[in-house]
Formats: C-alpha cells, sequence, structure tokens
C-alpha cells in the first residue's frame, strides 16, 4: 500500500477471506494468482505490482483483463532489499498473455 499511495494512488483495503472466488470471478488464471487482488481503472491488478507498471496500463489501455506478478521476487514492492531479483509483469486478457515490464526492484528494466 505504502509504494501505491507514495505514487500518488488512493488506496482503499478491503480484507476477503475468499480470494479464490473472487479471483475466480474476475478471470485471474490459477498460475498468475499472488497474495493481493485488487481493481483499478477497469483492470484487475494481482499481485505486489509497481507503480510504474499500473500508470502506464492506465495510460495506455490495452485491450486485457489485467497485470499480474506471480510469485514473491526479491525487490518488487512490499520485499525490498536483499539482492533484487529481475521479474516480469504479465498483461493477460482476450488476447491471451504476454510480459508487459520487467523490472528489478522498482525500477522498469524492459
Amino acid at each position: 500500500m505504502r509504494h501505491l499511495e507514495s505514487a500518488g494512488f488512493s488506496v482503499a483495503v478491503q480484507e476477503d477471506r475468499n480470494l479464490q472466488g473472487i479471483r475466480q470471478r474476475l478471470g485471474v488464471p490459477t498460475d498468475l494468482a499472488a497474495c493481493h487482488t485488487a481493481e483499478a481503472g477497469g483492470y484487475v491488478i494481482e499481485g505486489h505490482v509497481p507503480a510504474p507498471a499500473i500508470l502506464r496500463l492506465s495510460k495506455g489501455r490495452p485491450v486485457a483483463t489485467s497485470i499480474a506478478l506471480p510469485g514473491m521476487p526479491v525487490g518488487r514492492p512490499g520485499l525490498e532489499g536483499g539482492t533484487p531479483e529481475k521479474y516480469a509483469i504479465i498483461l493477460f486478457g482476450p488476447n491471451g498473455r504476454r510480459a508487459y515490464m520487467e523490472f528489478e526492484s522498482v525500477r522498469s528494466v524492459g
């Protein structure tokens, strides 16, 4: 939350124990599921997605359902410290899935 708020996002938290049901309703594939699910601007944001990826999504408005960061790579928002791993944000929807952006820590590298 702090990462998104510091980037200018307004964040409202709603705790729900039925995340599997929510992800199913929102169309998040099981292999892309992570620890947090959010909705923003008509998209689903799955996992600890860095703010620059959400900003690009909201400005570019690609035909997609969601962006996701599956897993728990070191360096992603909320798991800073240690040696950052390079990781990809996945864009998915009716046209399939693809790498949308790559990051190392919270810095875009591709």
